[in-house]
């Protein structure tokens, strides 16, 4: 009995609900957080974050390896150098033909008299002679001559009966001759020879008016 009794004195408080706090405005809650960036980095927030991408960006941009730029200078360099040594190796392969080309005209040009002489000698040689042996030998000396200046580009100039050409020819004498046309060579005084492309000797001729 006295146990209920004082059940009965103890009052009960009453659990009254907790009144729970207002959520935020959007606003509210940005400015908070805004504002909490600012303490922890102690700069504004820009928003966007480019500046810093930049920064980050120059900051970790690949700088030009001195190396490369030194091996870009020697390739060019060498380029240069190789193309300096092939036109120098072509201005002096072609001074060497022309040298050689000089000296065989030289040397065919000192032949050139011999052959003269030759030539010459057989004509001279009279028709019941031609036969016996002095005069069949110098004729076969003669044709391998002539032979060996072919192979090595000597030939003669044409100049009977062709219009007169002073680059080959080089005139002499004039005739009266109304069989010819008028500038056309009627005899030849000296065969004229050819080197390859070049003239050895003129040949000397007697030319028609």
């Amino acid at each position: 009995m006295e146990d209920k009794e004082l059940e009965k004195e103890i009052p009960v408080e009453s659990e009254e609900p907790q009144e729970k706090p207002e959520p935020q405005e959007n606003g509210e809650a940005s400015a908070t957080e805004h504002s909490a960036s600012e303490e922890v980095s102690g700069q504004p927030d820009s928003g966007d974050g480019k500046d810093d991408k930049k920064e980050k960006k120059g900051f970790f941009a690949k700088k030009k390896d001195p190396k490369d730029t030194q091996i870009e200078e020697l390739t060019d360099k060498l380029k240069r150098s190789m193309a300096e040594f092939d036109n120098y190796r072509k201005r002096t392969e072609k001074e060497k033909s022309s040298m050689y080309e000089i000296g065989a005209k030289d040397v065919i040009e000192k032949i050139l008299p011999v052959v003269d002489n030759l030539e010459r000698g057989l004509a001279s040689v009279p028709e019941a002679e031609k036969a016996s042996p002095i005069a069949e030998g110098m004729e076969k000396i003669y044709k391998q001559l002539m032979k060996t200046l072919d192979d090595l580009g000597v030939k003669p100039i044409e100049a009977v009966g062709k219009e007169f050409d002073p680059a080959f020819h080089n005139a002499v004498m004039h005739v009266e001759d109304e069989n010819l046309g008028e500038n056309i060579v009627a005899a030849e005084l000296q065969k004229g020879y050819m080197y390859r492309d070049s003239v050895v000797r003129h040949s000397m001729v007697q030319v028609a008016n």
